[in-house]
């Protein structure tokens, strides 16, 4: 398969994650109506209760500042999971929601964790190691722009600032390591010159006879002799019967 067959644009791509950061927004328009606070839908580590936070946290944030910074690299990484990962990007999500969530559960502090970082975490994580994993050009490079845009994401996996569950930053980028690790993905044909093959030689090559020893081009080639100086050539007469 092809680039052009493996990689395509589809209206996927842009409608999940537009879908993603409409609902994170329309569930905290709904707490500020009703003047309600759901943050106790959130992981409440190793209480059964707290469970149910596994599956809502993603969806609520504690504040507008938090709900702003988690909203666009939500919709970037969801586009790029799903345009360059479209096969696998639903189990992906799941997985990698339930994962993070039930390790969040299991290491984090006695208190409510909240919103869609743990899952940046997991997509950021994912799409960064198997890019590197796949050894293919284009995901490598996704991998780089990765990144550039949210290396500074690395710090908050560690306890550096009061208020933030870094627990569930380290329990996403965990689980997207492990599902870069587990899930297997289909890498595109690549196309392989002839100057790329092993036992490519440069004497066969008719472009470069083109060039002499200099590497000044020769447009019109002379043709080489078929016959060598010391050969003999023998010529018989034979008459026609008019002759006879």
């Amino acid at each position: 398969m092809s680039d052009s067959g493996h990689f395509k644009f589809s209206k996927t791509n842009v409608i999940v994650p537009l879908m993603g950061m409409i609902l994170i927004w329309l569930v905290y328009w709904m707490e500020l109506q009703m003047g309600i606070n759901l943050n106790e839908y959130g992981i409440m580590p190793r209480t059964f209760s707290g469970l149910k936070g596994v599956l809502f946290s993603p969806f609520i944030h504690g504040s507008l500042e938090h709900l702003y910074n988690n909203t666009i690299p939500l919709g970037i990484l969801l586009m790029a999971l799903f345009y360059f990962y479209r096969d696998l990007a639903w189990r992906m999500l799941l997985y990698g929601v339930l994962l993070s969530g039930f390790l969040t559960w299991c290491i984090g502090r006695t208190s409510y964790h909240i919103g869609a970082s743990g899952l940046i975490y997991v997509l950021a994580s994912f799409i960064f190691f198997k890019g590197v994993f796949s050894a293919y050009f284009r995901l490598i490079a996704l991998s780089l722009i990765v990144v550039f845009i949210y290396g500074s994401l690395l710090w908050y996996i560690f306890p550096v600032k009061e208020g933030i569950s870094w627990e569930g930053h380290l329990a996403g980028f965990i689980t997207g390591l492990l599902l870069a690790v587990i899930f297997k993905v289909k890498i595109p044909v690549q196309h392989k010159y002839d100057w790329e093959s092993e036992d490519y030689n440069e004497d066969d090559d008719p472009f470069l006879k083109h060039f002499d020893e200099n590497g000044n081009f020769i447009e019109y080639m002379e043709k080489e002799e078929s016959l060598s100086d010391d050969t003999i050539v023998q010529y018989h007469f034979k008459p026609s019967k008019k002759d006879e």
